[in-house]
């Protein structure tokens, strides 16, 4: 009886595989977004409810991180940057900070890995914002991670950890004016234009190679076109305030991120193809 339910738990894996690469690729004939930026919120909660502890619970999201990201990836998504650490969250107990600080060296190590997900599809990592503030062996870690996915072309994973979006505003500020103070520049060059450039996501992401950027027109680098927030939390949280435009699409979904999958991710997405398509015919 217990082989016979393996069998039975061993076909319906397979199919439920298999249905869901035939609905990926349907759904990557029609337009995708270029760049998708991701809260990730609701482990703590997540966990309460499920009576685990809060490691556990942020254990579950890398789980959940893995997922949507290889969704991303293969719909051809080139830009995908994650909230993974607000500076901040450095407020918060120090043993689910040193905690958090250890899970995000070892799951993501692993991606980076020789035939992991982010070589498989030749995607590079980028941390973003103020590594200083981070212990030593997960900076050491976060220069190799880099280094190990540093020729990828194909895309890219921006971490943000720490970050905060008026931190990154301020130092591309900081950025453009030591270029006057060198003499490179005039101040009355000085433009939001070039102070949004300098932006480190910005900046990320422009260094996808040029054939990949063209494939995936990316023309302004920075802009993202999808802004998820999980567990039903309608903030920005100092997350990608000038990326987030007057075009990008906000979804805050109920779901916790632990929980975050494909049958939340389709409608988010079919919603933008419906977008795109209702653009083009006016």
């Amino acid at each position: 009886m217990g082989q016979s339910r393996g069998l039975v738990s061993n076909v319906l894996h397979r199919v439920h595989a298999l249905l869901t690469t035939i609905l990926l690729y349907l759904l990557a004939l029609g337009p995708m977004p270029r760049h998708v930026g991701f809260v990730m919120d609701g482990n703590r909660r997540y966990a309460r409810t499920k009576g685990m502890k809060v490691t556990q619970g942020h254990t579950d999201g890398f789980q959940s991180l893995r997922r949507t990201l290889e969704v991303c990836l293969k719909l051809k998504i080139r830009a995908v940057s994650i909230y993974a650490f607000a500076i901040d969250n450095f407020s918060r107990d120090e043993n689910e900070v040193d905690a958090l600080m250890g899970l995000a060296r070892t799951r993501l190590m692993e991606l980076c890995q020789h035939g992991d997900l982010l070589q498989e599809y030749g995607v590079r990592v980028r941390f973003i914002g103020r590594r200083e503030m981070l212990p030593e062996y997960l900076r050491i870690a976060i220069k190799d991670m880099e280094e190990m996915t540093g020729r990828n072309q194909e895309g890219v994973l921006n971490v943000c950890c720490p970050y905060s979006s008026r931190d990154e505003i301020t130092h591309a500020v900081e950025d453009v004016l030591s270029e006057v103070t060198d003499g490179d520049l005039r101040a009355s060059d000085i433009t939001s234009e070039r102070i949004y450039s300098n932006l480190e996501i910005c900046q990320s992401v422009r260094n996808i190679s040029a054939r990949g950027s063209r494939r995936a027109g990316l023309d302004d680098p920075g802009k993202l076109d999808i802004l998820v927030r999980t567990s039903n939390v309608k903030r920005l949280s100092d997350f990608m305030m000038w990326q987030a435009n007057d075009d990008t699409q906000l979804h805050f979904v109920k779901t916790y991120w632990p929980e975050f999958g494909l049958t939340d991710m389709l409608p988010i997405l079919l919603g933008w193809q419906q977008k795109q398509w209702l653009r083009n015919l006016m």
